[in-house]
Parts: C-alpha cells; sequence; structure tokens
C-alpha cells in the first residue's frame, strides 16, 4: 500500500510539473504568435487553468516532502512524545479542513457537470474539464494528510518531517530560508 501511495503522490507531482512545462510552451508560442500577428488570446484561458491544475495537483508531493510553510518553533522545543500528540491533533485539524474543501469543490464541479456549464473565455469547453485538477488535488491531499495521521498516531516520524531532516543532514537548508 505504501509503494502505491507513494507512486500516486509522485504521479500527481510529476503531473503537476507537466502542467508547468505546457505553461512555459504556451507562453513562449503566445509571444512569438503575437509578433507574427497570431490569434493566440486563448492561450491566456489555458495558462490560467494550468496554473491551478499545477498548484493543486502537486500539493499531496509537496506535502509530503515537507515543501510545505510549517510554523516548527513550538514543536522543536517540546519532548517527542508532545511534539507526536501536537503533530496529531495538527494533522486531523488539516484533514478535517481539506475534507470540508473537498467536499465543496467535488460538489461544485458534479454541479458544473450536471448543469453542462461551458467556460465563458475565449476557449468554450466544459468547465467541469478544468475544475476536475482541482477537485483531483484535493483528493489527493486530503488521501496525503490521512495517510500522515495514521502513520503519527501509530508512532512513526511524519514524511515532511523527515524530509527536512535528511535535507539538513545533507547540507541544505535551503527551505528555511
Amino acid at each position: 500500500m505504501r509503494r502505491l501511495l507513494d507512486g500516486l503522490y509522485n504521479g500527481a507531482g510529476a503531473l503537476g510539473a507537466f502542467c508547468v512545462f505546457l505553461i512555459f510552451v504556451l507562453m513562449i508560442v503566445a509571444g512569438v504568435g503575437r509578433q507574427m500577428n497570431w490569434h493566440v488570446s486563448g492561450l491566456n484561458d489555458a495558462v490560467a487553468w494550468l496554473c491551478a491544475a499545477a498548484a493543486f495537483l502537486a500539493m499531496a508531493h509537496a506535502f509530503r516532502h515537507g515543501d510545505f510553510v510549517r510554523v516548527t518553533l513550538l514543536l522543536d522545543a517540546v519532548p517527542s512524545k508532545v511534539r507526536r500528540a501536537l503533530d496529531a491533533i495538527c494533522l486531523l485539524i488539516a484533514a478535517v479542513s481539506v475534507a470540508y474543501l473537498t467536499y465543496w469543490a467535488t460538489s461544485f464541479t458534479w454541479e458544473s457537470y450536471a448543469f453542462a456549464e461551458m467556460a465563458t473565455g475565449l476557449l468554450v469547453i466544459p468547465i467541469w474539464i478544468p475544475q476536475s485538477s482541482f477537485v483531483i488535488g484535493c483528493w489527493l491531499l486530503l488521501i496525503a494528510m490521512i495517510d500522515e495521521l495514521v502513520g503519527v498516531v501509530r508512532g512513526e516520524k511524519p514524511s515532511y518531517q523527515r524530509a527536512v531532516e535528511e535535507r539538513h543532514a545533507a547540507g541544505d537548508f535551503s527551505s528555511d530560508i
């Protein structure tokens, strides 16, 4: 199960990175196209949707690898048992919050699908298509948070904490700046 979940998080992170690459390609095409008098206005819609997709699809991966902003001033100053309890409480609050977001994002996207809502920009497509990346990203983040919460409750060190400690052991303190 661990390999499946890690593969899911890594795959979503790779897909988010691919969205960033597509943004790069579309922006180059738009820049060249404007110089050659091509009609490229619709690319702005695609770039906006890809920005959202890149952000949300990569969230679970970023969370698991310690790339979310976390304030650890208190956590670093308490004994390990207290830290584990505080980590579990924080993860529970985060999971509940993300579950709420996930519920409403899924509901909102389902309504867009059910009512055949179309995008209002220059690229007219069913709006549920770009909204789906938001929903998938929310579900993956929720799964990652529950996964992490289960691990902390079982006594394991959180993956994001291990990732930061590994970077520090290698002499990389860039995430602390």
